[in-house]
């Protein structure tokens, strides 16, 4: 469960100590980067975050260089390889690769980090701390020089793991004399709470459905990507009155019908499963380490031929996700593992990412929409790499940056040896929406002001689209 990013940048490379005095000099902003996991004897209680004492930055940064003639085929080799490759559990859980001999003037920085330790939201945040946003920043001086804390002990860790069982029992009934106090809203947010909980258990008795998707997988990796102007999504998701991420999803429903029929699967009335995780990180948050999302599982209807009918079924299905309550019971789930036991986490989890829930992974992280810098050097393209769950052959990574949409896709080598099929798809995809947008603009008569039309008011044709309420046939 690492991930991270293919970041691709435009000038020479650094040199290897000059990147390794840039890092060390902003690692006191990112403590976690030199923390590893201490585990409690006897599975007491949770493993926790504690100073590494052996740290040696030389371990975790790594430098490379591409075979001739050095082009992105050869970087999505390397990235492969070393996203299968898991992190040492011994050491903090990250690892960053100076990749030099890129083609046209460009270099390559990889970072794989594990889940863990960092989300979406979170990795963008601390991006920025280890970026600048200017090609000309003063170099950062540490104030002191880092001296770990010493390691806890098994005698600590034992005390803690019993604190943790007396504490949280105390905590839970102090909160709950806390919402006593306030009985309505208690009444609303116990209401809502159950209501979520029960559409997790729907969606848990609704399987998705049995694809070449959810095999059996490997150890090794199979990483390709592509970039869209940020300008295509925003122009689709104006005409056709839906979002970005709905967009998102809508291209990835179709570049995977493109891929199933190639296979010769039967998409009628197909429809896939998406977890799409959700963060419920809070704004006092921001900034910090560690997992805080929730997840929800978004229609992909690969049943439908029709672009413009297909975003309209995801963006319909999305909105009633959004006023149903699976996300806030995503979200009750997430905050009680805060209380779980470390055996009964690790079976939440294992069921979080089972196929029964959901055939593929659809993460979209907004970034930063300013250039970034490292060493003066500018940040072009940055690939987001996701993580494969247990049967699941392919994960797409979604980040804008600059202007730009970046997709990043991660497979396994033997179930997806047509990854490169998928990436086309995407394009394809987007290409016949924009297309589409494009020809509802220029019917719209010149002496009239431009207003997008509702979803229902215009199609790929210019006839009345399919019902975006439409479903799935049973079956």
């Amino acid at each position: 469960m690492h991930i991270g990013a293919v970041m691709i940048f435009r000038g020479d490379p650094p040199t290897y100590d000059e990147f390794k005095a840039h890092i060390a000099s902003r690692l006191d902003f990112v403590p976690r980067y030199r923390q590893k996991l201490v585990y409690p004897p006897y599975n007491t209680g949770r493993p926790l975050w504690a100073d590494d004492p052996d740290f040696n930055l030389n371990y975790h940064l790594r430098h490379t260089a591409l075979p001739k003639p050095g082009g992105e085929r050869e970087l999505k080799i390397l990235a492969s390889r070393l996203f299968s490759q898991a992190l040492d559990r011994s050491k903090p859980l990250w690892e960053m690769f100076l990749v030099e001999e890129l083609e046209d003037d460009r270099f390559a920085i990889i970072i794989k980090s594990h889940h863990a330790m960092i989300d979406g939201i979170s990795g963008v945040d601390i991006g920025t701390v280890i970026f600048d946003v200017t090609p000309d920043a003063e170099p950062i001086v540490p104030k002191q020089e880092w001296k770990p804390k010493p390691l806890p002990s098994n005698i600590s860790l034992l005390e803690r793991g019993a604190k943790e069982l007396a504490t949280e029992p105390v905590k839970l009934g102090e909160k709950a004399i806390s919402a006593l106090r306030k009985p309505s809203s208690l009444a609303g947010r116990v209401g809502e709470s159950a209501e979520g909980l029960a559409e997790v258990a729907r969606a848990l008795a609704d399987a998705a459905p049995d694809v070449p998707l959810n095999v059996p997988i490997g150890p090794h990796r199979r990483i390709t990507w592509t970039s869209a102007p940020l300008e295509d999504f925003k122009k689709v998701k104006d005409v056709f009155g839906t979002t970005v991420n709905d967009v998102v999803l809508a291209i990835a429903a179709g570049s995977v019908r493109k891929w199933l029929v190639k296979r010769g699967v039967d998409t009628d009335g197909l429809e896939l499963r998406a977890m799409v995780p959700v963060s419920v990180r809070s704004d006092d948050e921001r900034g910090q380490l560690g997992n805080k999302l929730a997840t929800m599982r978004a229609p992909l209807p690969v049943y439908e031929p029709d672009p413009v009918a297909r975003l309209e079924i995801v963006s319909a299905s999305m909105d009633g996700l959004k006023q149903s309550k699976q996300a806030l019971g995503a979200e009750v789930i997430a905050r009680l593992n805060d209380f779980a036991p470390p055996t009964l986490l690790a079976q939440a989890a294992r069921l979080t990412f089972s196929t029964r829930l959901f055939n593929l992974l659809v993460t979209n992280v907004p970034g930063p929409q300013i250039p970034l810098y490292v060493l003066g050097r500018k940040l072009e393209r940055p690939y987001p790499v996701a993580f494969l769950a247990k049967n699941h052959g392919l994960a797409v990574g979604v980040m804008s940056y600059a202007g730009q949409v970046n997709i990043g896709l991660i497979g396994d080598f033997d179930a997806m040896p047509d990854i490169g099929q998928v990436r086309r798809g995407l394009n394809e995809s987007l290409d016949e929406l924009t297309a589409a947008a494009e020809e509802v603009e220029n019917s719209i008569a010149p002496d009239k002001p431009k207003k997008a039309p509702s979803k229902k008011a215009a199609s790929k044709n210019g006839a009345a689209p399919k019902s975006s309420k439409k479903t799935a046939p049973k079956g």
